[in-house]
């Protein structure tokens, strides 16, 4: 060991707080946290018949330890929560923000409350239910309440404006309080029934709409009797298909691991009010140390994403600091005081019990999912003749309209699926007209230069297009010295001429250029490897588009206005804020122009909008910004070029 660090092992102090370590390039590898910095550090250097890769390797990997002491064990979880997110180290447990899972929100405190599909809880005071895993499970519950509860499923701005009711009312599933005087305690009681539906209550539920059909039966409103019967039908149905997972009906997270060496799963399974509510896995690769380590920044970096925390939180093993710090956090966070509890017997014992075989089987199934991956990607290496196992990829595609916005994509796929934190969009910078080839070797050299700067190069680089297209890279790749990257160049199969005129059109397949190969490879066109090619540059392509669209709806929206004498970006800005869309600026009378940037401006404002009618029908793309279209330009408009190509 270096003798620097050694000194820094002496020198460490005995407080709470948290340590970052670093390699020799100073980059931050790992950062953790302990109530004793001092025997927690020095833990990783005295352990006899460890066997952990990372740990064999901490003298050759590691150049340097930093303390950040703090007061107590809940500063430094915050912390150490903090640091990771920021830095993102390499061995840490890193969870992204697109884990967040949908839930129901209910404010009680409306006159007139309604059911929201959220991602986030807040501290607002309204009630909270979920998570849901799924998209499915939660339609199949709004559909249920929308249907036999009747409340109301319009904004709050429409609940105020509208002035008919609308057609959820005259079907039967809505009062309409937007138009009509309902009374708020029959509105009040469906709410009331909303929540018990959602908290799992059945046998008071069920009762009291029991109750409720028998009165109307014999108050002889039969319409009331059947309506509540349907509804009772289908909640005993819903509620039916809930399993009791315990009889203390508490809400509950259940954590748990399974790990194979370096890659672990965690898996959370909710129990809400003694009900199994569902459960996710989260698999994470490169994670060499303890359990009881991990599993503590795993619990806090998963509710400092807003979800939702519940009365107990119950865990599979023990953290190294123990559990006080973690409940003193939650129960901060809840308002009111968290249990986190390691079971032994009973019931939560069989719960933590349940949530380590979903562990394992989620993980099975993953481990057999990624097996067939890399079989598709080593057969991949080998029909192309690839140097690198091609496990990162990424695809770039140009696009243009007539020659003009012209702009680039890179999407990217990590072990076979996306990997949306390395997508990128560019603005071709060097050329002011079309050029497919000069376009692909800007791109592709600014991208490279990035990749050279912080190391971050893929195995693959696949191209849209042909030879031309692929030359282009190719040639950014040698100006800037890149060896060690594979390209090749994807082409879209083309309709072929067919001069029998009974005969049905053909089409070539879609064919695979390689540098320095004259003919192209083709790939079995139903095969996995040529699946997993397309997708990710028929991606490409939609990213592109999506792109491309954007900068052709800014730049008409500012041309539009600011071609207007006496409009600038600042009174462009007022126009747009005030009335929402160019289209509703060009349907403003003059007077209602005024109110916002005066009579004198207004009048220009509303003489250059409206001076040639026939140029903005006439001019598709102008036409496509006015009207706010959401469909992406076509394709084929592109130069000629047909979908997917460059």
């Amino acid at each position: 060991m270096d003798v620097k660090l050694q000194e820094k092992l002496d020198a460490l102090p005995t407080e709470p707080g948290v340590y970052l370590m670093k390699d020799r390039r100073g980059q931050i590898i790992y950062v953790g946290k302990a109530v004793n910095l001092r025997n927690r550090v020095r833990s990783y250097f005295t352990r006899t018949g460890d066997t952990r890769v990372f740990v064999s390797l901490l003298d050759q990997l590691l150049g340097d330890i930093e303390t950040v002491l703090v007061h107590n064990e809940k500063e430094a979880l915050l912390l150490e929560n903090e640091l990771i997110k920021k830095h993102k180290p390499r061995f840490n447990v890193l969870l992204k923000d697109d884990k967040q899972f949908i839930s129901l929100r209910l404010d009680r405190t409306q006159a007139y409350p309604r059911l929201e599909v959220v991602r986030k809880y807040e501290k607002d005071g309204a009630r909270y239910f979920g998570p849901y895993s799924s998209a499915g499970a939660i339609r199949e519950t709004l559909r249920i309440i929308n249907r036999f509860f009747r409340l109301r499923t319009c904004t709050d701005h429409v609940l105020a404006n509208r002035k008919r009711p609308c057609l959820l009312h005259q079907i039967g599933r809505c009062p309409a309080p937007c138009v009509y005087p309902v009374p708020p305690e029959d509105y009040r009681r469906s709410v009331d029934e909303v929540t018990m539906f959602l908290e799992g209550k059945a046998t008071e539920l069920v009762e009291g709409l029991r109750l409720r059909m028998k009165r109307a039966s014999q108050e002889l409103k039969f319409e009331e009797a059947a309506r509540v019967r349907d509804q009772l039908q289908a909640i005993e149905r819903s509620l039916e298909r809930q399993k009791v997972a315990t009889t203390d009906f508490k809400d509950q997270d259940v954590f748990a691991l399974y790990r194979e060496g370096d890659r672990i799963l965690f898996y959370v399974l909710w129990v809400r009010q003694g009900r199994l509510n569902g459960g996710q896995a989260f698999p994470f690769g490169s994670q060499e140390f303890p359990d009881a380590e991990l599993i503590s920044s795993f619990v806090n970096l998963y509710y400092d994403q807003g979800s939702f925390v519940p009365e107990e939180v119950l865990l599979p093993l023990e953290p190294d600091d123990g559990t006080e710090g973690l409940e003193v956090l939650l129960s901060e966070r809840r308002g009111e005081r968290v249990r986190m509890l390691v079971p032994k017997r009973g019931e939560k014992h069989d719960l933590v019990q349940m949530a380590v075989k979903n562990a394992e089987q989620a993980f099975l199934e993953r481990r057999r999912t990624k097996d067939e991956t890399d079989g598709v990607l080593s057969r991949l290496q080998q029909k192309l003749g690839l140097r690198n196992f091609p496990r990162r990829m990424e695809c770039f595609d140009i696009s243009h309209f007539q020659g003009s916005a012209i702009v680039a994509s890179q999407v990217a796929v990590t072990d076979g699926e996306t990997d949306k934190s390395r997508y990128r969009k560019y603005k071709i910078k060097t050329l002011e007209k079309q050029d497919d080839f000069a376009s692909m070797y800007e791109v592709v050299t600014r991208r490279l230069k990035r990749g050279l700067e912080d190391g971050d190069l893929p195995d693959l680089l696949v191209i849209d297009g042909g030879k031309g297209q692929l030359a282009s890279a190719h040639a950014a790749m040698k100006d800037l010295g890149v060896e060690k990257v594979d390209v090749v160049g994807l082409a879209k199969s083309r309709d072929l001429e067919v001069f029998d005129r009974d005969a049905e059109s053909a089409r070539s397949p879609e064919r695979v250029f390689v540098v320095g190969r004259k003919d192209p490879i083709v790939l079995q066109q139903n095969s996995a490897e040529l699946f997993m090619l397309t997708r990710m540059r028929d991606e490409a392509h939609r990213f592109a588009i999506t792109f491309q669209k954007q900068v052709l709806r800014k730049s008409r929206v500012r041309s539009a206005l600011e071609d207007i004498p006496g409009v600038g970006e600042a009174r462009r800005k007022m126009l747009l804020r005030h009335f929402g869309s160019l289209k509703r600026v060009g349907e403003a009378t003059i007077e209602e122009l005024a109110e916002v940037v005066g009579p004198a401006v207004a009048e220009r404002v509303h003489a250059g909008l409206h001076g040639h009618p026939e140029e903005d029908v006439e001019d598709p793309v102008r036409q496509a910004s006015l009207d706010d279209a959401s469909e992406p330009v076509d394709e084929k408009s592109q130069g000629g070029s047909p979908p997917g190509a460059a």
